[in-house]
């Protein structure tokens, strides 16, 4: 009996301390998990900020621009692009350390297969640097002639374009609260194109605002173009999303870029009054060239920014937080440009602020809907170990 007792004694000890054991673990886990998570989300809210922050002053700074003097369509669209050697050094890091992985990873085979072809990252490169230059060189026509609040308002319709072209391109849905999105913006710009009064009364001729109206428009709609071609170049060229490749795909159209405005800053002869235009502006040739560098380094944090969100996030979410500046930069612009904030100014940033709401609303019901479906198939899983069991 005592030998009983003593055997019985030892197994409640073992089953007692491997419980603890898996006690232990799984607390060891979770610990793990609640830091990855909180690691994750600083990294996200870092990233929103270098976005936010990096956008509006790189707006800001290119409005300076004009207003003390610039007048070089070309010359502010080559610094949109021009910053990215800050980004080389990220390149060269995470470039070295995904081939150190690569040469620790047993299954080569499996990533040779996936790699993609070195012509069809060539033509990607070069088709999305064009696709850049004409975008930013539109973008600069906006900043020239309307004012910097005009400007942002108009940017938000980058949301509905967004929607539309992820719609045809990303086989995104479209549900009652993207529809409304897009309704809301659309009216929030209609406002101000009836409005074309507010330019005549900042001194801008309704001519020019109609220009710089019609090419922020376009602008927009070809930045979600470009979003949506990278997003699905991504899915069906590339198909791998580590930062070396995101940063590829951000450095490489952006010489593209920078080539295509060089080549059009000769081409159209304004490269000849780039020195009268620097002693002529009003705080300086060394602010001049100040302004035009720090144009450059804010769009690359920006881009940073963006960059880091796409990884941590999605594409989509970088895209819904740039829109966030949206009520940011009028505020700035009436501070630092005096710009007029009239009655339909105000009625347009409500109803784009309401079409955002509604935008993000939606992708948070997919959240929530996807992290469902992937909590049924849990239990589902569970069930059938049990069954196999």
């Amino acid at each position: 009996m005592e030998i009983v007792q003593e055997l019985q004694l030892e197994s409640t000890e073992k089953n007692s301390s491997k419980d603890r054991t898996s006690v232990f673990h799984q607390h060891q886990q979770k610990k793990q998990t609640m830091l990855k998570r909180y690691r994750k989300w600083f990294c996200v809210s870092v990233y929103i900020i270098f976005l936010l922050a990096g956008q509006s002053a790189a707006v800001l700074l290119g409005r300076l621009y004009f207003d003390k003097g610039g007048n070089s369509k070309w010359m502010s669209t080559f610094v949109q692009s021009a910053g990215f050697p800050v980004l080389l050094p990220l390149l060269f890091y995470f470039s070295s350390s995904s081939r150190q992985s690569k040469s620790n990873n047993n299954s080569k085979d499996s990533f040779k297969n996936t790699k993609p072809k070195v012509s069809s990252l060539i033509l990607l490169y070069i088709g999305f640097g064009l696709l850049l230059t004409g975008d930013n060189l539109m973008y600069s026509y906006g900043l020239l002639y309307l004012p910097v609040s005009t400007y942002s308002l108009l940017c938000a319709t980058q949301l509905a374009f967004n929607a539309l072209f992820s719609y045809f391109l990303n086989s995104q849905k479209f549900t009652a609260f993207i529809f409304n999105s897009i309704v809301l913006l659309t009216i929030s710009a209609s406002l101000l194109a009836i409005n074309s009064d507010s330019g005549e009364s900042s001194g801008i001729p309704r001519g020019k605002y109609i220009i710089g109206f019609l090419c922020t428009v376009f602008a927009s709609a070809v930045f979600s173009l470009y979003l949506s071609l990278m997003q699905l170049s991504f899915d069906k060229v590339i198909k791998r999303k580590t930062f070396s490749s995101i940063l590829g795909m951000q450095i490489y159209p952006s010489f593209v870029a920078t080539t295509g405005c060089v080549v059009g800053l000769f081409a159209s002869g304004e490269w000849k009054t780039l020195h009268n235009e620097m002693q002529s502006y009003q705080k300086g040739s060394v602010s001049y060239v100040m302004t035009l560098v720090w144009i450059a380094v804010t769009w690359q944090v920006f881009s940073i920014g963006m960059i880091g969100l796409i990884l941590e996030v999605s594409s989509l979410f970088s895209n819904l937080i740039s829109t966030l500046s949206l009520p940011i930069v009028p505020v700035l612009a009436v501070f630092f440009f005096h710009d007029k904030f009239s009655g339909v100014k105000a009625v347009a940033l409500f109803l784009a602020i309401w079409g955002f709401i509604s935008y993000i609303y939606q992708h948070y019901l997919d959240d929530q809907k996807a992290k469902a479906d992937k909590s049924d198939d849990a239990v589902e899983a569970s069930k059938g170990e049990v069954e196999v069991c």
